[in-house]
C-alpha cells in the first residue's frame, strides 16, 4: 500500500526542508501545489494551460482543477511508493475532494504530519534570515552569521532581508495562512484521527528523527 502523507505547518516551520529529505531517502514523491501548477504551465499540458488561463485572469485555480491535476500527477511512476502532499489541501472542501479521489484509486491519507512552532520562535527564525543578492546563499544573524556583517562569505555580495521575512509580514502570514486557513483542515483530519504533531522548534536533526520515527511506525502498519 502506498504511504500517502500530508505535511502541514506555518510558513518557515521547516516543512519543505523535511519534505525534500524524506522524499529523497524514502523514495516518496514530494508534490507541492505551486510546483505542480508551474510544471503544468511549463509543459503545456491541457490542465496546465487551463490553470494558466485562470491565473492570467487573476483568479484562483478551482478545487476541481487542482484535484484533476493531482489525479494526473498520481499517475506518474514516482508515486508508487507514496506521496508527500505539501500545500494541499487548503480547505476542508479540498480535503473531502482529495479523500474521494484517493478512495477511487484505492489509496488513502495515512497521516497528516503537522510541524508545530510557536509564533515568537518563528518570528525569531525568519526575521533573522539574510540572503545574498548574487546567488541567494542563506545566513541567519543568530544561528549562521556571515564572517563580515552584511556580506556573503561565498561571493562578497550584499546580504538583504526578504520582504516576507519582516516581522510584521511573518505575523500576518502566520495568522492568515496558518491559524485562519489551516484550522478547518486540521479539524477535518483530526476528526478522522489522522493528525500527528512534530515539535518543529527543535534543532533540525531532532525534528528529522521525530519525523522518521513517525513514518517508520506508519509504514510498518500500512
Amino acid at each position: 500500500m502506498p504511504l500517502d502523507l500530508i505535511l502541514m505547518g506555518p510558513p518557515g516551520a521547516g516543512k519543505g526542508t523535511q519534505a525534500a529529505r524524506i522524499a529523497s531517502e524514502r523514495g516518496l514523491a514530494h508534490i507541492a501545489t505551486g510546483d505542480m501548477l508551474r510544471a503544468g504551465v511549463r509543459d503545456g499540458t491541457p490542465l496546465g494551460l487551463e490553470a494558466k488561463a485562470v491565473m492570467a485572469r487573476g483568479d484562483l485555480v478551482s478545487d476541481d482543477l487542482i484535484i484533476a491535476m493531482f489525479r494526473e500527477r498520481l499517475g506518474a511512476d514516482d508515486t508508487g511508493a507514496g506521496v508527500l502532499l505539501d500545500g494541499f489541501p487548503r480547505t476542508s472542501a479540498q480535503a473531502e475532494a482529495l479523500d474521494g479521489m484517493l478512495d477511487g484509486l484505492g489509496r488513502h491519507i495515512a497521516s497528516v504530519v503537522v510541524f508545530d512552532i510557536d509564533l515568537d520562535e518563528l518570528v525569531r527564525r525568519l526575521s533573522g534570515r539574510r540572503v545574498c543578492r548574487a546567488a541567494e546563499h542563506v545566513y541567519h544573524i543568530d544561528f549562521h552569521p556571515p564572517k563580515v556583517e552584511g556580506v556573503c562569505d561565498e561571493d562578497g555580495s550584499e546580504l538583504y532581508q526578504r520582504e516576507d521575512d519582516h516581522e510584521d509580514v511573518v505575523r500576518a502570514r502566520y495568522q492568515k495562512q496558518w491559524v485562519d486557513a489551516a484550522t478547518p483542515v486540521l479539524d477535518y483530519y483530526a476528526g478522522r484521527g489522522l493528525v500527528e504533531r512534530i515539535d518543529a522548534a527543535k534543532p533540525r536533526d531532532e525534528v528529522a528523527r521525530a519525523v522518521d520515527l513517525l513514518i517508520d511506525r506508519l509504514d510498518g502498519g500500512s
